[in-house]
């Protein structure tokens, strides 16, 4: 299968406007019924060989531990409970309005009492519509629901792989509901005030410095999908650094993203080798100007092991 397949915004735009409000759903449902993580760990979803999961949940919002699955291969929802109970329904026919009122349906027929405080998008244009009330979003392309699938498997395993060369604290490779990005996250000790006005999300997000790396399927502002990475807080100097053949800077909010866009990473001769590149550039970038132990904290293929040579087999 070709690394990287073609997968222009406009040609699945609207199944993506779709999608994206039904992971919010599940995502806000995720968001209620997980445990709490440092820096909103336990809010995205995850990958599957599928599609995508919450994982498990439940318990500590006093529901049974369930899970929500998203088949986009077979396209199906499926929630199930610890003690084997399931519901699923077909992904295409819903608006929004009816995939929130049968995905609460179906959680309410396995004894899981789902509690969204805000049943709204978030962040969207439409933010001030509830789920229940928008049959404006009911596109579903499943040919264009598998590729964003496809898509989102390989950048998952090349963050994987960028991911296992750093010791420090690192995030998991997950996929973001809200903003409909899949990101990593590199982060040193160091404390950041975030002043209260800044509001909790940002507070949570950026309480130490960050490099964050990651890739999303265009928007409004970048109308086509492309690798990204940014540092917060963003040192001066940083739009100064070099960044491979490709790359370049550009201003985002009252900063700069490091960009490669997807259409420049498919026309290299190693589209993989690309990526890791860039983004190696700009975490060196980033951490470089905000003074941290680079070497120290470097973690070649994975291994910490001061005696495992380089290309040796681990088993």
């Amino acid at each position: 299968m070709e690394l990287f397949p073609p997968l222009p915004l406009s040609e699945w735009v609207d199944t993506k406007e779709t999608l994206h409000r039904f992971l919010q759903v599940v995502g806000k449902i995720r968001l209620a019924s997980a445990p709490r993580r440092n820096h909103w760990w336990h809010v995205p979803l995850h990958l599957t060989g599928t599609g995508l999961t919450t994982r498990p949940m439940g318990l500590v919002d006093g529901n049974p531990l369930f899970t929500i699955d998203l088949d986009l291969v077979g396209h199906r929802l499926t929630a199930a409970t610890v003690d084997g109970r399931s519901a699923s329904f077909a992904l295409p026919g819903h608006s929004v309005s009816s995939f929130y009122q049968e995905v609460l349906g179906a959680l309410e027929g396995l004894g899981v009492h789902a509690r969204i405080r805000r049943p709204h998008p978030y962040d969207l244009p439409d933010a001030d519509r509830p789920f229940a009330e928008d049959t404006e979003h009911a596109a579903y392309d499943t040919a264009a629901a598998t590729r964003y699938w496809r898509v989102l498997s390989q950048v998952n395993l090349v963050l994987e792989e960028f991911a296992g060369g750093y010791s420090g604290k690192t995030s998991p490779v997950h996929h973001f509901w809200h903003t409909f990005d899949i990101a990593v996250t590199r982060f040193s000790d160091t404390r950041v005030p975030q002043p209260r006005e800044a509001g909790p999300l940002l507070r949570e997000a950026y309480s130490r410095e960050a490099v964050s790396f990651g890739f999303w399927f265009g928007d409004d502002t970048v109308p086509e999908p492309a690798f990204y990475s940014y540092t917060m807080p963003e040192p001066p100097g940083l739009t100064a650094r070099p960044l491979p053949e490709g790359g370049e800077w550009t201003g985002s909010g009252g900063g700069h993203l490091a960009l490669l866009r997807y259409a420049e990473a498919r026309r290299a001769p190693d589209p993989r080798r690309a990526v890791l590149e860039f983004y190696d550039a700009a975490y060196h970038a980033g951490a470089g100007l905000l003074g941290w132990p680079v070497d120290d904290l470097a973690c070649d293929q994975g291994a910490t092991d001061p005696y495992h040579r380089k290309g040796e087999p681990w088993s």
